[in-house]
Formats: C-alpha cells, structure tokens, sequence
C-alpha cells in the first residue's frame, strides 16, 4: 500500500505508523495527502491500530482514514477571512476596539492608539469603562 498510494515525502512516515501498528503501537490523527486516480489531493487522517487473532496475535492492521480535504480547505479559508478582517481594523481610519461580556478591551485598533495614545499592549485586558471612560461619562 505505501508504495502504491503514498507521495514519496511521506512514505517512511507512513511506513513507519503502519510498522509500528504491527508491533503493537497504535497511532491516532496522523495525517498525511493521497491522490486519487485522477490526480486530485486528498488530505487524510489515519488512525492505526494492531490487528489481532483469537490467541491475541498480531494478524495485521486496521488503518482507518478520514477525507478532511473538506475540513481543511474550510479552516484555511477562515483563517485568510480573519486575517483580512484583522488587516482591515488595523488599518482603519477609525478608532476600533473590541470588549468581551464583562467589558474587557479584547481589541484596540492602530486609529485607536493614534486619538487616544493608549497603545494597543495598555489597554487589552483591561476594563474598557473603568479605565478608558471619563467617570462623568461612564
């Protein structure tokens, strides 16, 4: 199977968790590409377990995987619309902050630090009313 299916980068790893599963060494998550008849790249999550017979010994091994090309492709694409939103607040030409529920500074926009002078390390965490607010406008 590793030399059939397996892309030559992770042939010895692959190799390796499916020896390994022979000698008794499960291995869980381990995650590696295969391409399909058609040239298309499947991320995998592999499990290995050791396959054993009636006398408990070792017959094989059972390797389950799990396509997360899906799973992948969707938090790759998270990550690049977080990172353009965080780009984008920090390069806005408005003050931008961010409170949590009990009103900690979670956010504090370049803009921000520019109008009030409080740089972003100064206020993240703290209690945005309590320290950042005039008491007669709290």
């Amino acid at each position: 199977m590793v030399q059939n299916f397996i892309t030559e980068d992770y042939k010895k790893s692959v190799g390796e968790v499916l020896a390994g599963a022979l000698l008794g060494k499960e291995t869980a998550n381990f995650e590696f590409p295969m391409f399909t008849k058609d040239g298309d790249r499947r991320e995998i999550l592999l499990n290995a377990t050791t396959r054993r017979g009636p006398n408990n010994e070792v017959t094989g091994v059972i390797g389950v995987g799990q396509d997360i090309t899906q799973i992948r492709e969707i938090t790759q694409e998270q990550s690049r619309v977080a990172d353009d939103l965080s780009r984008l607040i920090e390069s806005a030409n408005a003050p931008i902050f961010g409170v949590d529920l009990q009103g900690m500074v979670t956010e504090w926009n370049r803009k921000a630090a520019d109008m009030l002078g409080y740089t972003k390390d100064e206020t993240i965490g703290k209690h945005l009313v309590n320290n950042f607010i005039q008491p007669e406008n709290r």
